[in-house]
């Protein structure tokens, strides 16, 4: 059932509520017919005459609205409606919006949020395209350091502490790598990184908005809090209300499907969807191979020294 946004005679937004509530008000002469409706899949707001076939109002045949909205209609178009009504009002004319992006963030939709699984999937393409750009970035600068070290020279100690100084380094500069492209990605107008693309999924704050760089650094690194207490943060996802992980709670955040809080939340997908399940595939693959090579060197090992 559609969500309906109206404006009352202040020209103040409310909403979003059923039409049964805008049914109730016009009976009871809180709204008029040239009150302004909106509902997601209108291009711009109404009068309620326009839509009283579709709420099923009781109006009489000859009843018009004695009210001239050109000038109304007008303001729409040049985006003046603000200005008219008051200088600080927000106008009821715009779809509700982000206050932090400007973007549409259509509410009242029915909003399908990310499983546990589908996160699998993502997760797992991303650490590949994290692992591999930063193994790269830290084999370059190891290969730099080292080759200096070792021209300067020095003694044991000294190449044994340059070395873990050298360590020290790459392990940050994969930290950092790792946050910039969760966060950059997340506060993109995608609103996910290149695996959540991939199944998709995107990361919101918990009314629709895209979330800044800087909430999206805290989340990566309120992730690490979700995998150091046994994975249980990340585990969370599949069981609570909203599939919120533990970061998800800490920073106000949801994962939920690519056409949720849009115009088309019917578009959503509710199954796991073909790539997650190839993705998932592949890593059942991997995993299962690695531990066949592990129990095989296991078995060698055990072997030489019998």
């Amino acid at each position: 059932m559609s969500q309906w946004y109206y404006a009352d005679a202040q020209r103040e937004r409310h909403g979003p509520v059923e039409a049964d509530v805008l049914r109730d008000k016009f009976r009871r002469n809180e709204l008029d017919l040239g009150s302004l409706v909106w509902r997601e899949g209108m291009s711009q707001w109404q009068p309620l005459s326009a839509m009283a076939e579709e709420l099923q109002l009781l109006v009489p045949a000859a009843a018009g609205t004695g009210i001239d909205l050109r000038a109304d209609y007008q303001a729409i178009e040049d985006g003046s409606a603000v200005a008219k009504a008051s200088a600080a009002a927000q106008s009821p004319y715009a779809a509700p919006t982000s206050a932090a992006t400007g973007e549409a963030v259509v509410g009242g939709g029915e909003i399908v949020y990310a499983g546990f699984w589908k996160r699998v999937a993502a997760y797992f393409i991303d650490s590949l395209v994290v692992g591999i750009v930063g193994g790269v970035i830290a084999m370059v600068i190891g290969m730099v350091l080292g080759i200096g070290m070792a021209g300067i020279g020095g003694g044991g100690d000294a190449m044994g502490a340059g070395f873990i100084a050298i360590q020290l380094l790459t392990n940050l500069v994969s930290i950092g790598l790792a946050a910039a492209y969760y966060a950059v990605f997340h506060a993109s107008s995608g609103k996910a990184t290149l695996g959540k693309m991939a199944v998709g999924i995107k990361v919101v704050r918990s009314n629709g908005e895209r979330i800044t760089i800087a909430r999206g650094i805290g989340r990566y690194f309120a992730a690490m809090l979700s995998g150091l207490i046994l994975c249980i943060g990340y585990l969370m996802a599949a069981f609570t209300e909203r599939k919120q992980s533990l970061h998800d709670m800490i920073c106000d955040t949801l994962v939920v499907d690519k056409w949720a809080f849009t115009d088309h939340p019917e578009w959503q997908q509710r199954g796991l969807g073909t790539v997650t399940i190839v993705i998932l595939s592949l890593f059942g693959v991997m995993v299962l191979v690695g531990l066949v090579a592990l129990l095989a060197i296991i078995g060698i090992a055990a072997s030489s020294f019998s």
